[in-house]
């Protein structure tokens, strides 16, 4: 009986999300610096389109610092979850046995030790086979 090693390998990668989320979070990251740089100046661009500013408008003029911040990290959240694929991909000897891309959620660890356990199996199964030669 022949058993090859097995190998579990366990590899951190980055998935890109799909496109549609790669261009909103693009198009927030220059607009958050839009607004930062307008509560910095001062100017009221509700004024440009003939509207009344907000009160939220107001209060950031008022507290500039504190508005930036506001802006640049509530904009910085929207844009890593956006990027965020939160990939979980399992392979067992080079075989994609497990993909949250795929299946969109993360194993259970009984599902998990199942998929890992059957893949194994069947690995033993195909290296005791025996091998004929032509």
């Amino acid at each position: 009986m022949c058993l090859s090693q097995r190998n579990i390998r366990i590899e951190g990668e980055n998935y890109l999300p799909i496109p549609v989320y790669r261009h909103v979070a693009s198009f927030l990251s220059m607009f958050k610096l839009l607004v930062i740089g307008m509560i910095i100046i001062g100017r009221d661009p509700f004024a440009l389109f003939g509207m009344q500013a907000p009160g939220i408008w107001e209060w950031g003029q008022g507290n500039k610092i504190y508005a930036c911040m506001m802006v640049f990290f509530l904009s910085n959240m929207i844009e890593n979850q956006l990027m965020s694929t939160g990939a979980f991909e399992i392979t067992l000897n080079d075989v994609p046995v497990w993909s949250k891309l795929e299946s969109g959620h993360l194993p259970s660890m009984q599902q998990l030790v199942q998929i890992l356990d059957n893949e194994m199996k069947m690995n033993v199964h195909m290296n005791t086979r025996p091998h004929h030669h032509s």
